[in-house]
């Protein structure tokens, strides 16, 4: 088994974050495995630990802390609890309400691992004389015979999530361990072998949706915090078809929940092509209006050195999304991204992640998008 480890004559000091979860337990465990000295911590992130999780829904909850302690004891591994609520809230639950309420749609565990896992938690565990940490993601970490590392897709690429570590930086990948990247296993076999290791977390559901909203209801979430606000749905044509209560509440390409009480003329489903948080006004129409051929994106994250001159491409725009080609350039610190055929339910706030073949080239937040057939929002 290839451990996704950097080349070593000595074991390494390794922190383990372990969310209560499966796939961390697993992680972990095999670290030690590996030959290196390991301690578990579990990040206390809720403003609330005392709730339980209802379902499969949530996380880092005062219950995941216990599942998580548990495992660590069967692994035979230190264990503590750090508490990042407070960095948590201010970098991830801010962020993701203030990018709504501008009308964006934002994506939380991406930001969690830029600011939390790989920042927050990497540095305290630099200073405190940690090598690495490690964390039960699907990706790989590749390292050059120059000492170098790069980020690589999972070697299954059902269970990959690269795209949400593509915030990663060069100095964070060259602390950061993925032991269950390069695992050809289904997700049962992953259980199977917690089982196998006697961790009570094998049977555990995962977590789904958004870790602080336990219940998933983003618009309910983002109601009791922005307040109600009525506005207007319009067409295209700037008829309105409906009203709502936030503009906050919708996404790009969103379909369901409008509550437009007449279909269109032509008699198809409409989608949100806009939101305008300025008039407060969300416009909808066909699908095909949300074809969209080119859009640019702030922020870039590299994993490595950025790109020295434009060229071909994949894109990953959402977590659990396909490929598209691309044709990407760096413009006065801006990517400029055009598609070799048109996507759909592109929204602002969104991150793009660009890969050359399996490697992670790196991370950018869309900004504006050009549709076929519309004018950039």
């Amino acid at each position: 088994m290839t451990e996704n480890l950097p080349r070593t004559s000595r074991p390494l000091r390794v922190l383990a974050a372990m969310s209560g979860g499966v796939d961390s337990a697993v992680a972990a465990a095999r670290a030690v495995e590996a030959g290196h000295d390991v301690t578990g911590v579990h990040l206390a992130l809720s403003a609330n630990p005392q709730s339980f999780r209802t379902g499969a829904r949530g996380c880092c909850t005062i219950e995941d802390s216990r599942d998580a302690r548990r495992a660590a004891d069967v692994i035979g591994i230190p264990f503590y609890v750090w508490d990042l609520a407070e960095r948590f809230r201010e970098d991830v639950v801010e962020d993701f309400i203030s990018e709504y309420e501008a009308g964006r749609t934002p994506n939380p565990c991406l930001r969690c691992n830029e600011k939390i896992k790989f920042a927050a938690l990497l540095d305290k565990a630099l200073a405190l004389g940690f090598d690495a940490v490690c964390t039960g993601h699907y990706a790989t970490v590749v390292e050059n015979e120059d000492g170098s590392r790069e980020l690589h897709r999972a070697s299954d690429m059902a269970k990959d999530q690269s795209y949400v570590l593509g915030v990663l930086d060069e100095k964070q990948l060259a602390h950061a361990l993925f032991p269950l990247g390069d695992t050809l296993t289904t997700k049962d076999e992953i259980r199977a072998e917690a089982e196998e290791r006697g961790l009570a977390v094998a049977k555990k559901p995962d977590s789904h949706d958004i870790c602080f909203i336990a219940d998933g209801d983003t618009q309910g979430f983002l109601a009791n915090r922005l307040g109600k606000a009525e506005g207007d749905i319009v067409d295209e044509s700037g008829r309105t078809v409906g009203t709502h209560e936030g503009a906050f509440g919708f996404t790009i390409g969103q379909r369901k929940g409008l509550r437009i009480g007449h279909p269109a003329a032509d008699g198809k489903p409409r989608y949100v092509l806009d939101i305008s948080p300025v008039n407060n006004t969300v416009t909808v129409g066909p699908v095909e209006a949300l074809d969209v051929t080119a859009l640019t994106a702030i922020r870039p994250r590299w994993c490595g050195s950025a790109p020295a001159a434009p060229g071909a491409y994949t894109a990953q725009l959402r977590a659990h999304g396909g490929e598209s080609e691309v044709f990407a350039e760096l413009v006065d610190g801006e990517l400029r991204v055009s598609f070799t055929e048109p996507v759909r339910g592109v929204a602002p706030g969104q991150a793009i992640v660009l890969y050359d073949g399996t490697r992670v080239v790196g991370s950018a937040t869309i900004a504006t998008t050009r549709r076929a057939a519309a004018a950039s929002v």
